[in-house]
């Protein structure tokens, strides 16, 4: 396995520090002092979570403690946001949403056992596993660092930023309107399409594992579970259907900081944009293990878009 772009993630760290104060200053609006409050209850909580994350994940091993609340945070930060806002329905709507994305995303994490009774305990997500193992962060002190800053810090903070639209909507006396029903409706579609994805995953991963469990080697089971990773449904016209919804929901909730006035282009959209650079590098990473294991893989990256649901590209 080829060696992880440090530079990349050096730049996402440095995208966060010097980016988002830009964003503030030029893009508008500053935040009243409501606003600023409601800043600091959430920041309190995100600082809290990020300090149980890092200290969890070393002594556990486990570096799985933020995806466990990666669901469940930005729902509640939402949700103290519409209370200190008034309950403005624009916020609930957003709260709402948010909750259903989050309801949905944690029962597929937890199915997968993520989540037990011992909470620190639980399903650790493989890549972390395969990263530990690969230079330079097979050096302890190099994960430690890479665990404190980007794990723990850097995504406990890119979850706050997630909602920094419902937070800028604060202050807005626009009534809800069109804009609010058209990001309404579009990051629901992707909530629904998200669904049908990870069903989709779910389903010829279990049927796949089963009958491995049974005794039977990959490529002695019957097409089209050989392959070993997933072509059919959403997944036959999209390499990353899941992600593609993941990033569109959060382009969403940025939109109704446009129908509350904000803006077209305005700062909240920070947690969006770094969402969609981290994706990159995830996916960059997940493709080069499944590339590693299974020997068709290559061949459906050059004939299946890795977002889009386009048309299948055709190689003579």
């Amino acid at each position: 396995m080829k060696k992880m772009n440090i530079p990349l993630i050096g730049s996402l760290l440095l995208l966060s520090l010097v980016v988002c104060p830009i964003l503030y200053f030029k893009l508008g609006p500053a935040l009243n002092v409501l606003q600023i409050e409601t800043l600091k209850t959430i920041g309190i909580i995100a600082g809290c979570s990020a300090f149980i994350c890092f200290v969890l994940g070393e002594i556990t091993h486990n570096n799985s403690q933020v995806d466990k609340i990666w669901s469940i945070l930005p729902f509640v930060y939402c949700w103290i946001i519409a209370v200190n806002g008034g309950m403005n329905p624009r916020l609930v709507v957003m709260a709402v949403l948010a909750t259903l994305w989050g309801i949905r995303l944690t029962f597929n994490f937890a199915r997968k056992g993520a989540y037990k009774l011992k909470f620190w305990e639980g399903e650790e997500d493989y890549r972390w596993q395969v990263l530990r193992s690969t230079a330079p962060f097979n050096k302890k002190w190099v994960w430690l660092v890479f665990d404190l800053f980007f794990i723990s810090l850097y995504q406990n903070a890119l979850i706050l930023m997630l909602t920094f639209p419902a937070l800028v909507s604060m202050d807005s006396t626009l009534p809800f309107g069109w804009v609010d029903g058209v990001a309404a409706l579009l990051m629901f579609a992707f909530i629904v399409y998200e669904t049908v994805a990870d069903e989709q995953q779910w389903k010829f991963q279990c049927k796949k594992w089963t009958m491995i469990k049974e005794g039977k080697k990959l490529e002695e089971l019957p097409a089209p579970y050989n392959k070993g990773f997933n072509a059919n449904g959403l997944w036959k016209v999209s390499r990353h259907p899941n992600y593609l919804a993941e990033q569109s929901i959060w382009v969403s909730l940025y939109i109704f900081s446009i129908g509350a006035g904000i803006g077209i282009v305005n700062w909240s959209m920070i947690g969006a944009l770094l969402l969609i650079v981290l994706f990159l590098g995830s996916t960059s990473l997940a493709e080069e293990i499944s590339s590693g294991k299974y020997p068709e893989y290559a061949d459906y990256c050059k004939k299946v878009n890795k977002y889009f649901p386009l048309s299948r590209i055709s190689h003579k």
